[in-house]
């Protein structure tokens, strides 16, 4: 190892691969493109080896390339759980804060969290990655990632923020106007709102057996938004099937009716909002979140 700065280069290499392009590990870094192409051009001429071809279209990494990266991840997220962890020792809320979340429920409940803890410790900095794929804190490097539902076994620890409940719910305006669902079976008959795809928590299969689609040809609105969604069934489009800390205000306001249909049957199974870390030590900036988070939906959840 000739280069002095060869740990540096080699954060940068992994961050233009795991990223997929100079560009995007610029604007990672903060620094302009090319900056990010000279480290790596310093970091090949150290090693006396490419690491990447680079064309028009996409980086593709060689053999070498390949093997660098496999083994650089490795020691790079090694060093950088070590100093979180010997970090955690210190109670000072700093740094930077990498959290992943549904994009409703950040704008709704993580944003107000951050923006108090950002008044009480001005030097806490965060990254909030709005989603609804299952980001994975190990892989992704984040400090939190928000997941809703039946958790699977894994390595990650993880902090039980509220149960996840779905309720059917429709505006008065509507149930003025169609007949008042008395059993599932008469949901058929109805206007629905259903989800337009991703890792939905909506389940209308749950309620059928199949999906909305299939149960019924008056499938009036879909959306891949939960905000949107609610704010369909607010404005009498039709019954959402949405889980209480989406729909669980407008309910309380009075905007929307709950619709109770057989004991709500369908969340007899435990299932819950949680917060997922890697790390067994978690650093100061991470409990101040999670505490604060925990204190922000209060027990029971105040949407409930």
């Amino acid at each position: 190892m000739k280069d002095p700065r060869f740990a540096e280069h080699l954060a940068v290499y992994v961050d233009v691969v795991r990223t997929g392009s100079f560009s995007a590990a610029s604007r990672r870094r903060a620094v302009t493109p090319s900056a990010i192409v000279r480290q790596i051009d310093a970091l090949e001429q150290d090693l006396g080896v490419s690491l990447l071809v680079r064309s028009t279209r996409a980086l593709a990494l060689t053999d070498a390339g390949s093997h660098l990266f496999d083994r650089a991840q490795r020691l790079l997220d090694d060093l950088a759980d070590t100093h979180a962890e010997v970090a955690a020792f210190d109670d000072a809320v700093t740094g930077t804060l990498r959290i992943a979340c549904f994009p409703t429920f950040g704008k709704r409940y993580v944003i107000p969290v951050l923006a108090a803890l950002a008044q009480q410790h001005p030097d806490l900095h965060v990254e909030l990655d709005l989603t609804e794929r299952l980001a994975d804190p190990v892989a992704e490097r984040l400090d939190l990632v928000v997941r809703m539902g039946e958790l699977q076994d894994s390595s990650l620890i993880a902090t039980k923020l509220a149960p996840l409940n779905r309720i059917l719910v429709a505006s008065e305006g509507y149930l003025a106007v169609h007949e008042t669902p008395r059993v599932i079976g008469d949901l058929r008959k109805q206007r629905l709102l259903d989800k337009l795809h991703g890792n939905d928590l909506l389940g209308w299969s749950d309620l059928f057996g199949t999906s909305a689609g299939h149960a019924s040809n008056k499938v009036a609105f879909r959306s891949d938004d939960f905000e949107a969604l609610n704010g369909a069934a607010l404005s009498g489009m039709g019954i959402a099937f949405l889980p209480s800390w989406v729909a669980g205000p407008s309910v309380k306001t009075g905007g929307l009716v709950r619709l109770p249909l057989e004991d709500e049957r369908w969340n007899e199974r435990p299932s819950g909002i949680y917060l997922l870390r890697a790390l067994q030590m978690p650093s100061a900036k991470i409990r101040a979140f999670s505490e604060a988070l925990k204190a922000h939906i209060g027990t029971p959840a105040h949407w409930d």
